[in-house]
């Protein structure tokens, strides 16, 4: 990229847009490359990215963001690994904390795909290895920079357990020996201390022979001598000899892991770059939201339509929008209005949205917008005047634009603020016309600011150029910052001025010193923007008028709609309801004709043949009313709860068959109750009987307590509790407390914040646990947790 490219980058502030961009990176690889992030010219790059960012937008849509927060540089102790140098304790913490990163991220991508949220950002996530394995194994081995852990191999566990044996073998002599009145007027305290490593107690320097010994110092004062007893001398050099078995197992265990850390480092180092590709494109997500931004469409043509633009770096709660266009219908765009109108800040607009969506960045603007990837973009706005180089604002601006025409090409983008100003009036606007001509000539796309009356009316005579102006309201002497295309701007000098209490006279003095062209050029501009402004308005109260109609006619299709569904459900369930009562009545003829046939041939012919067509006809009426039902009405039952259990011998209502009947046999586990009425006999469901005597008042059924209280007591009950500065006494009581609410919200697993300190707090807490039923395992924290300044307890 050409130095001219890069200060229009700057005039642009194009680079304020990337130092936003990597604040929201995590990672020191990815905020690089969001500061060196360049516009691209191939289409397919562009929308590539531009993709990734609408996935990463989804994603954290529907699962938030993935966590980064562990990614750690490791290549240079990964490159150490590989040359058979032993990693520290802080590097390995390092390879574990990008290790978790990994898994972590690697499980975000697999839910996300589980849930069917498929995005061109799988192949990342496959991509990533983590190990499992070696995290735990750096995590069980390693407690802090510090201090590694018993646990990381028995032979180290086996020695720390002789060195505690030893320690309180000899701080057991030397406590017999402060303790003893014999030895106690030699002392100058009754304290065990140590020097070099060894234990020693303090000595008079009179009484330096009577408690035999080495020296291994002396006070400043020389009244003290600290001096190992003979009698520890033995255990002391045990204790030396201990710690150096213990430093060659902790080097043997750190080189272990670190041979382990370098069979993996190729698969590590690619997961740091997977990580650090995915922290970029999620901060660019992340950017996105900020600017409430979109992905604009790519034109393979070279022109620019902007609706509904902001720029990036105002307010997004305040910035008004406006729509600019460029290379559609004309080639270049004329701006012109009033100082602090908001010219400048459209050209930027344009020049810079331009360049984040080549870069492959969201823009804020409407995503009907469209873009195109220009092969420069060249920009000279600003006051750039320097006594040192002695160069005034004419000269400078001048400077800037003779670099500006020497490299200008097809498919270029020139932004000019203010063309022409600085010097004489008239020889600066044909300054300006002349060097508009020969961008367009170049076949360049061209916008330029002015204040020129000559710039207006080469726009309005001249095919292919456009004039806009950014509106400006007189009546409170402020703009509105809308862009206005189509339209030639005014000045409004004369109205500002008179606004702010210039006297008349001098203003109608001015107005006598323009030229009668101008005076009419100017009316004619007055003219437009009153016909402008009426039409705007008409058009936005049909715009008006067209939304609630549109919202209207959407509202009665809706109920239109949920009207056919709910009639749909009816109809539905009356035809389910007609075909089972007529299920019922056939399956009722079968046991009445076997029972009718039973009795044929138990009777007398003439009795059981009159018998027999009175049951026939009784039979159709049943089913003849029942098909009327299904035809006309649901049947009625009664609920359960309000039947009392019937015995043999009760008299019940059929309710949907509308006679009386007898209990034959009480309800059996299907819920049917055999009953006669007449000459029928049939199985009826309870819920469609209704005992003959009075009905018995409804229970009430029992409700179970609310649960708030056990909710209440689960959203106040925190996952952890801070005891630091707590005398232990106090600690323990407010671990006691906290446990039960713990509890009684069935919370799994807490964490306990009492410090790093002398550890005595830690001790105490640790061995009140043990003996807590409740509490099913306890661990000190790991790195990333708090170390041992925390206990994580897991509740059973």
């Amino acid at each position: 990229m050409s130095k001219l490219s890069e200060k229009s980058l700057r005039i642009l502030e194009y680079y304020t847009i990337l130092d936003q961009l990597a604040e929201r990176c995590v990672s020191n690889k990815a905020k690089q490359a969001a500061k060196s992030l360049r516009p691209l010219h191939d289409i397919e790059d562009v929308r590539e990215l531009l993709t990734q960012t609408d996935d990463a937008k989804r994603l954290m849509t529907t699962g938030g963001a993935p966590a980064f927060g562990g990614i750690r540089d490791v290549t240079a102790a990964l490159s150490r690994a590989d040359h058979g140098g032993v990693l520290s304790t802080r590097e390995l913490l390092n390879v574990a904390s990008l290790l978790h990163a990994a898994n972590q991220v690697r499980k975000y991508g697999a839910e996300q795909q589980e849930k069917g949220n498929s995005t061109t950002l799988d192949a990342y996530f496959n991509r990533i290895n983590s190990n499992k394995y070696l995290e735990d194994k750096i995590n069980r081995a390693i407690i802090s920079e510090e201090e590694i852990a018993d646990a990381a191999s028995t032979t180290l566990a086996n020695l720390r357990r002789q060195m505690r044996q030893q320690n309180t073998r000899v701080r057991e002599t030397l406590n017999h020996i402060v303790s003893s009145q014999t030895y106690a007027k030699y002392l100058q305290e009754s304290l065990i201390t140590q020097r070099d490593g060894r234990y020693v107690i303090p000595v008079k320097s009179e009484y330096r022979g009577n408690i035999p010994g080495m020296v291994h110092d002396v006070s400043s004062s020389g009244a003290t001598l600290f001096v190992e007893p003979s009698q520890v001398v033995d255990a002391n050099n045990q204790i030396k000899i201990l710690l150096g078995k213990e430093k060659a197992e902790i080097e043997r265990i750190l080189a272990e892991l670190t041979a382990d850390v370098a069979e993996f480092s190729g698969a590590i180092e690619a997961d740091y770059d997977v990580l650090c590709k995915l922290d970029f494109i999620f901060a660019k997500a992340q950017y996105s939201f900020a600017l409430n931004a979109c992905t604009p469409k790519i034109s393979e043509k070279t022109q620019v339509s902007l609706i509904q633009a902001r720029h990036p770096l105002l307010d997004q709660k305040k910035a008004v929008p406006i729509d600019i266009a460029l290379g559609v219908d004309y080639d270049t765009l004329v701006i012109t209005g009033p100082n602090t109108g908001g010219k400048t800040v459209s050209l930027k607009t344009l020049g810079l949205l331009s360049l984040m969506a080549a870069s492959g960045l969201h823009i804020p603007a409407n995503e009907e917008s469209t873009v195109c990837l220009f092969q420069n973009i060249y920009a000279d706005i600003g006051d750039e005047q320097s006594i040192e180089q002695s160069l005034s604002t004419f000269s400078a601006h001048m400077k800037n634009i003779v670099a500006i025409m020497q490299k200008c090409g097809p498919d270029d983008l020139i932004l000019f603020d203010e063309l022409g100003a600085g010097t004489d009036p008239e020889e600066g606007a044909a300054l300006a016309i002349a060097v508009i001509e020969y961008g367009r000539k170049m076949c360049s796309l061209v916008a330029a600011t002015t204040h020129y009356s000559e710039l207006k009316v080469f726009a309005l005579t001249t095919d292919g150029v456009e004039n806009a102006s950014c509106e400006f309201d007189v009546k409170t002497l402020q703009p509105t910052y809308h862009l206005l295309t189509g339209v030639p701007g005014k000045s409004n000098a004369f109205a500002i001025s008179r606004r702010l209490g210039l006297p008349p006279a001098i203003i109608e003095r001015a107005k006598e010193q323009i030229s009668a062209e101008s005076t009419r050029f100017e009316d004619v501009l007055e003219h437009l923007e009153r016909e402008r402004y009426q039409l705007q308005k008409q058009r936005e109260d049909a715009d008006r008028l067209r939304r609630t109609a549109q919202s209207e006619k959407d509202k009665a299709v809706t109920m239109k709609g949920r009207a056919e569904d709910e009639t749909d459900a009816i109809l539905e369930k009356a035809r389910e309801q007609a075909e089972r009562i007529l299920r019922e009545a056939r399956m009722a003829s079968e046991t009445v004709f076997a029972q009718l046939d039973e009795m044929k041939k138990n009777a007398q012919k003439d009795a059981a043949d009159q018998n027999l067509a009175a049951a026939r006809a009784a039979l159709r009426s049943t089913m003849t009313q029942a098909e009327k039902k299904a035809m006309h009405r649901e049947k009625k039952k009664v609920e359960p709860e309000s039947i009392r259990p019937l015995k043999v011998g009760d008299t019940v209502h059929l309710i949907n068959v509308g006679v009386d009947g007898t209990v034959l046999k009480p309800q059996d586990k299907d819920g049917m109750v055999y009953v006669q009425a007449g000459i029928l006999k049939v199985n009826v469901p309870i819920n469609e009987l209704r005992p003959v005597e009075k009905k018995k008042p409804k229970k009430q059924a029992y409700r179970a307590p609310s649960s708030g209280v056990r909710e209440l007591r689960r959203s106040a009950a925190k996952s952890e509790l801070d005891v630091r500065g707590m005398m232990v006494e106090e600690a323990l009581m407010e671990v006691d407390r906290y446990l039960s609410d713990c509890l009684l919200a069935r919370l799994d697993v807490v964490t306990i914040i009492h410090g790093k300190g002398t550890g005595a707090l830690r001790e105490a807490i640790q061995q009140h646990l043990r003996h807590d039923k409740h509490v099913k395992s306890m661990r000190s924290g790991r790195y990333g947790e708090g170390e041992t300044g925390v206990t994580i307890v897991e509740l059973k």
